[in-house]
């Protein structure tokens, strides 16, 4: 018995390096404004993403997706050249296929329902613009420059699954309506790590763009 817990402790261990030395890349880059209760307010400067937008599910949506920009970045381009993946991979539901609500706009969960059109997206490197950027081999993936943008952002750990990632979405809505801030278009999710990454050491995030 004993054995058996020192092997289990050892394997938890190397686990945990090998998930540390694997999730080491390039993060996105933001200004912490302010810090309220159970979550902050983040300035992200203009930046540049791949993205695509797949329908299905959550889960569906975010695996197709990643596959999708991940050939892109493998060396899916003309160059066949290989860029470097950053974190987060961020996902969201796609606010142009929903009908524009009245001021204020109260963030509509990402996950709510099971099947609709979602965007995935990662981020480019810092080093690149849109002209250094090789253009992608597929149709389906669009190089986009994102404007300097504020976000509410709510972390949590372990697994993103649906239910987890639904609670902490209302978690950060009610938070938000408490204290009477305005959203701007729709709750999304950003994953930091590989899939092999330990659960304890997983960075996730929901996230809504506020006024």
């Amino acid at each position: 018995m004993f054995t058996t817990l020192i092997i289990i402790l050892v394997l938890l261990i190397i686990w945990t390096l090998w998930g540390s030395f694997s999730s080491s890349v390039e993060q996105a880059e933001y200004k912490i404004l302010e810090k309220k209760k159970g979550y902050e307010i983040r300035l992200y400067p203009k930046h540049i993403v791949a993205q695509t937008t797949v329908e299905g599910d959550y889960r569906t949506a975010l695996n197709t997706g990643f596959r999708i920009v991940a050939r892109y970045i493998f060396g899916g381009n003309i160059k066949k050249q290989s860029v470097a993946m950053t974190a987060p991979v961020v996902a969201r539901e796609d606010a142009s296929q929903k009908i524009a609500m009245t001021s204020p706009v109260i963030a509509k969960n990402s996950i709510e329902n099971n099947n609709g059109t979602r965007i995935i997206s990662f981020g480019m490197p810092r080093s690149y613009t849109l002209e250094t950027l090789p253009t992608p081999t597929d149709s389906r993936v669009k190089l986009v420059e994102i404007p300097e943008e504020k976000y509410a952002v709510k972390k949590f750990s372990w697994l993103a699954t649906h239910n987890r990632v639904e609670k902490f979405e209302k978690e950060l809505i009610l938070a938000l309506s408490v204290d009477r801030l305005e959203t701007l278009g729709v709750v999304a999710y950003a994953g930091y790590d590989a899939p092999w990454t330990p659960p304890w050491m997983r960075r996730q995030e929901v996230l809504v763009k506020v006024k």
